[in-house]
């Protein structure tokens, strides 16, 4: 197609189209915004898996590894090969929904004396499998609606953030086991982190909202080294190049580990539906009808190929980013082919192991105080989707149960001492008991006003938003 399609932008129109050409100059600046967009929200899990599971010299190249695996991950979702992709301008990540779960399969092959190569397997492994669940499930997103319904995904989706802010907290009072755990300067430097996000978040200048998070760890990075906590003489050590090495840690499998992570990708699903449906709106797509839920189907096959491709990649599952729908509207730019330099963009950078280095380096309080606003922020995505449900005595008693039995087990874990290891590795993640009870509740409790299926020959509503960038909140 040519690449003009001009139109007058401060009506809200595009500059270029679905299928319009943009010369390479424009295309190069419009996915340049989209990384910048993105990249946070593309490394962070990586770095908190690395951290706290003690993976040390690993994370450099597992932080390479996500950017490439992102890169031919969005190529993918934009080029649509065969079924596989909904042909939209979709930047693919690593979804905040995944991080505790994959922390807790990491913790029971840790417990049981396993060493980083025997965690990341497992990781991996669990991961590959649960993929093919959302792979599965793409193919029903009609029936998966009256199923999952907003009362369960919001629950799971709060449990989820509140089980992660022990996480960003502990990174912002020093990591954990550090010797000065709690510090006033980690506090300081944490805050400093914290003010920044908070500061550019109330600008009205779109640009900075989408990149408070980029600019507030640049400005806390900057900081820490000039508090001698930075040390670059370990930079010499990183390789030339980062080469992907298919399952290079092994492969293994733990059914404890796989439940949970199996759970969300059922979540991860009704994501990618809201936020495709979200993208197809922005780019003046038809959101009804058989294209647009051609375009569903293959959206969520993508996310599923594309995480089973992550996990054969050494890097952890993807899902489609939303805060990208934002940069869409702010560049007026909505062509499928700018992920081609989107691509381009994220695998040069992951090639460098250098990248990962640099970031491996990063205070932990430095990523705590970007990390707690994101983790809150996943519970409040739970509370705006519970708002949208009628919270009517059976979906209040769904919610109530699941979060008190969800959370009480992250508090006392003891409580479960008395049980089966294997059953105890289970039921002791706080989101496969909160997210059972939901989904299981909300299937044997007669709703005596129930609706019909959201999802008629139009849109489908009430979808969970992303887990993936502050700019969500």
């Amino acid at each position: 197609m040519s690449q003009s399609k001009s139109v007058n932008e401060q009506n809200g129109e595009l500059i270029y189209g679905l299928d319009d050409k943009p010369n390479p100059a424009v295309a190069f600046f419009a996915a340049l915004q989209h990384v910048l967009a993105s990249i946070i929200g593309i490394i962070t899990p990586t770095l908190i898996i690395g951290g706290v599971l003690g993976l040390g010299s690993e994370i450099p190249y597992l932080v390479s590894m996500a950017l490439i695996v992102s890169g031919v991950g969005t190529f993918i979702q934009a080029r649509r090969i065969g079924p596989i992709g909904s042909g939209l301008l979709c930047l693919q990540g690593t979804s905040f929904a995944f991080l505790s779960s994959i922390l807790a399969a990491g913790f029971i092959v840790k417990n049981n004396g396993g060493g980083p190569d025997e965690i990341l397997a497992t990781i991996f492994g669990v991961c590959f499998f649960a993929a093919f669940v959302e792979m599965f499930l793409s193919r029903f997103i009609r029936q998966l609606r009256n199923i999952i319904t907003p009362v369960v995904t919001g629950t799971i989706i709060l449990i989820i953030g509140l089980s992660l802010i022990k996480v960003g907290m502990t990174d912002l009072a020093g990591g954990v086991k550090a010797p000065d755990l709690g510090s006033l300067s980690n506090l300081a430097l944490g805050g400093l982190v914290m003010v920044v996000i908070i500061f550019l978040n109330r600008f009205r200048i779109q640009t900075l909202r989408l990149s408070a998070v980029v600019i507030g760890l640049a400005v806390g990075y900057v900081v820490a080294y000039y508090m001698g906590r930075v040390d670059f003489s370990s930079l010499s050590d990183a390789g030339l190049i980062s080469i992907p090495v298919p399952f290079k840690y092994g492969f293994a499998f733990d059914f404890a580990a796989f439940l949970p992570i199996a759970i969300l990708f059922v979540v991860t699903a009704l994501e990618t539906t809201g936020d495709l449906t979200a993208n197809s709106m922005i780019s003046r797509q038809p959101v009804s009808g058989p294209v647009y839920l051609e375009r569903i189907r293959g959206g969520v096959l993508a996310d599923g190929f594309n995480s089973a491709l992550a996990s054969v990649m050494n890097s952890l599952p993807m899902t489609t980013f939303s805060q990208n729908n934002g940069v869409i509207q702010l560049t007026g730019v909505a062509s499928r082919h700018v992920a081609k330099f989107i691509a381009l963009i994220l695998v040069c950078v992951g090639l460098f192991p250098i990248v990962g280095k640099v970031l491996q380096l990063m205070p932990k309080p430095v990523l705590g105080g970007a990390t707690i606003i994101m983790f809150a922020t996943v519970a409040v995505a739970g509370v705006k989707i519970l708002a949208t449900a009628d919270l009517n005595r059976r979906n209040v008693l769904i919610i109530a149960v699941s979060l008190g039995l969800g959370l009480g087990v992250a508090a006392v874990p003891e409580v479960l001492t008395q049980f089966p290891p294997m059953l105890k590795n289970i039921i002791g993640s706080p989101i496969t008991l909160g997210a059972l009870s939901a989904i299981a509740l909300n299937i044997f409790l007669p709703d005596t006003a129930a609706k019909p299926s959201e999802v008629e020959e139009g849109v489908i509503s009430n979808v969970a938003p992303k887990l993936d960038s502050l700019s969500n909140a």
